[in-house]
């Protein structure tokens, strides 16, 4: 029994292509396609710009048919997870930055740090 549940990020294997979108090979008993909508942001005018048969690749799991065992599959959302991400890491970076300071600013915090090394050797 297949252990694929909607919402998973898994990774899966290209095993066809067609016009309208990839199919992929999950596990031995999960396969999915990945329509071309889902391929990418924006237009997609050519799968093959994207993946080729053989390629694994990593995609979000929309929905599953239980009966088929056939799953809706989705690279660009695993695409917009990653910017969330690295969205996430930037504002986390600001917040424990103090900020900018201008060397007018910093110029009297130095001179104090350099006193206390130079009573320190």
């Amino acid at each position: 029994m297949s252990n694929i549940e909607v919402g998973s990020i898994v990774k899966g294997k290209v095993t066809g292509i067609q016009p309208y979108g990839v199919f992929v090979e999950l596990d031995r008993e999960t396969q999915g396609l990945v329509h071309i909508s889902e391929i990418s942001h924006g237009f997609v005018k050519n799968i093959k710009d994207y993946v080729n048969v053989g390629d694994e690749i990593t995609v979000k799991v929309l929905s599953i048919d239980p009966h088929t065992k056939r799953a809706s599959l989705s690279m660009r959302a695993v695409e917009e997870g990653q910017r969330n991400m690295r969205k996430r890491h930037v504002k986390v970076k600001m917040s424990l930055n103090p900020g900018f300071h201008t060397l007018k600013e910093k110029l009297q915090e130095w001179i104090e740090q350099s006193k206390k090394e130079d009573l320190s050797k």
